[in-house]
């Protein structure tokens, strides 16, 4: 079966006739040299510049077909340069972000530590208030400063409250000690001796808590605030934080009995 009897699917035939009406335009359209020499001569137009003017015209269609080709692949290599620079930035966004969401967390949890050491000195309280009642039942006020001390930090929500409930209770067992130095039966108890090795004890735990807390804010801030670090925290809200100062800074000595 030759190319005559093959048989034309439905389908195609619209795609055919558009393409072969195109491609008969395009040689309607055009003229071969003889044709425009011939056509110069009715207007006594010489050959040789005929010919001449093809070459010229088609040198200058063939520079602006380069020239158009050029711009196409300079287009193509700054997208490609474009889209280069924006995979760099948004890894390099999610990099510093995940570093600082990092560092941050860091400091949350070095809070956290001190939060618990802090916790664990007022919960001393209550065992304050007992010594204190067994052997100074008259010393109502000092009673009532160790408990309205653990309230305060009890009922703290924020850090602002809970700073202002610390200085309560470093007052309160400020005044605790300076009674007992006074007191020479309170200051014999073994429930006091034990106290005291207790309050020792969590108020270095508390200092060396507090150390490494303001050590995980100094590193955090170090980071947000450097460039260009500070411009994915601004963006994604990064503050700065406050480190911790104690209204306290020494530790309790055990006193002798």
């Amino acid at each position: 079966m030759n190319n005559a009897d093959k048989r034309i699917p439905e389908e195609i035939a619209p795609e055919v006739l558009e393409l072969a009406s195109r491609y008969y335009a395009q040689q309607s359209q055009s003229y071969s040299p003889d044709e425009l020499i011939t056509a110069g001569k009715e207007v006594n137009i010489p050959a040789e510049l005929i010919q001449q003017a093809i070459q010229e015209v088609q040198a200058k269609h063939q520079q602006q077909v380069e020239k158009q080709q050029q711009l196409a692949h300079l287009r193509q290599r700054l997208l490609i340069f474009g889209a280069g620079i924006v995979a760099a930035l948004t890894v390099w966004t999610a990099w510093t972000y995940n570093s600082l969401q990092n560092s941050s967390t860091r400091v949350a949890a070095a809070w956290a530590q001190v939060e618990n050491q802090l916790q664990r000195r007022a919960d001393l309280i209550p065992n304050l208030v007992n010594v204190t009642q067994a052997y100074a039942k008259q010393e109502k006020e000092l009673i009532s400063l160790l408990v309205q001390s653990r309230q305060a930090y009890v009922q703290a929500a924020t850090p602002e409250q809970k700073a202002g409930a610390i200085a309560q209770i470093n007052q309160a067992i400020g005044s605790f000690q300076n009674y007992a130095a006074a007191n020479n039966q309170l200051r014999s108890s073994q429930l006091f001796i034990n106290l005291q090795y207790e309050l020792a004890g969590t108020e270095n735990r508390i200092a060396v808590e507090r150390m490494r807390y303001n050590q995980a804010v100094q590193a955090y801030n170090r980071e947000i605030q450097s460039f260009p670090n500070s411009l994915v925290a601004n963006t994604f809200g990064f503050e700065k934080q406050k480190f911790f100062q104690a209204n306290n800074t020494q530790v309790p000595k055990v006193l002798p009995y």
